[in-house]
This record gives C-alpha cells, structure tokens and sequence, in this order.
C-alpha cells in the first residue's frame, strides 16, 4: 500500500467525519438555574467523551469517535454561552417562566406543566409521575401557552 493512497482515505475519512452543526433555535436561550446546570453538565459530558476520543490511536478511528462530541461541545458552549437564566417566580399570582402551571380539563382530568426553556424541556417527563415541561419560546411563549390553556389547544 502506497503513503499517497493512505493520506487520500485518511483525507476521505475526515471529510465523511465532519458532522454539521446542531441547529441552534433563533429564540432567546431562557433557562432557569437547573436548566443552566444542565447545559453545564452536558458541555463538560461532551468534553470528556472528546478528549477520550483523542487518546485513540488509530487516526481514522479517533476522527469517528471525536465527531459527535465534537459537535455536541460546539453546541452545549454555545447554549451556555447564550443563556439567560430567569430566577424561579416569587408568587403564585402570575404565570411566567419557570411556574409550575396546574389545569382542570373539562373531563376532569387534572395536567401540570412546568414552563422552561427549550432545552431544558423533556415532554416525556409526563409518563413516570414527574411534572411534564413545556418548551417556552421566550417571553411570548409563555403568553402563548397560558392563552392555549384557556381556549383548550393545549
């Protein structure tokens, strides 16, 4: 096997290992303080499985396993970077970002939602007990979903 035809897969195997970048969403980033604690946590997460990545020996190996922490670092500096974090609400009189909001549907059945930012949200939260969380596109989404609440969209 020739050095060029190793440089030209090695090349090859790069470009294929290049991963596009998470889209970023156009809305303020609004996290409450766990959610901040979170993107933290997952930013360190994703440095740590890149520089593992780099101790691999194997060029072309490294280059696949460092791809998708690569990515995922670029993301979660940026969520971290951009982050405004919204103190918790002091009283229970106004709906806003991070309230716990609690509804009586007209068959009975009784929802919670809490509202935070979009990454942050897990809708899936719902099915073992916990409080399920609504993604909240800024200010206006919380606007949005009290009103969606009101006139059954929700």
């Amino acid at each position: 096997m020739s050095v060029a035809f190793t440089k030209e897969d090695s090349a090859e195997t790069a470009s294929e290992t290049l991963l596009p970048d998470r889209p970023v969403s156009p809305h303020p980033n609004l996290v409450t303080e766990a959610g901040l604690k979170a993107l933290e946590y997952q930013l360190q997460q994703a440095r740590e499985a890149y520089e593992t990545a780099q101790k691999i020996e194997d060029v072309n190996e490294r280059r696949r396993q460092a791809a998708t922490p690569l990515r995922d670092v670029r993301y979660f500096a940026a969520r971290v970077r951009t982050a405004q974090v919204i103190t918790n609400p002091t009283s229970t009189d106004t709906v806003a970002f991070g309230s716990t909001v609690t509804f009586r549907r007209d068959d009975a059945r009784v929802q919670k939602y809490h509202i935070v930012g979009e990454d942050e949200a897990d809708p899936k939260c719902g099915d073992d007990g916990q409080v399920p969380e609504l993604r909240c596109n800024g200010r206006n989404g919380v606007e949005k979903f009290v009103a969606d609440l009101l006139y059954g969209r929700a």
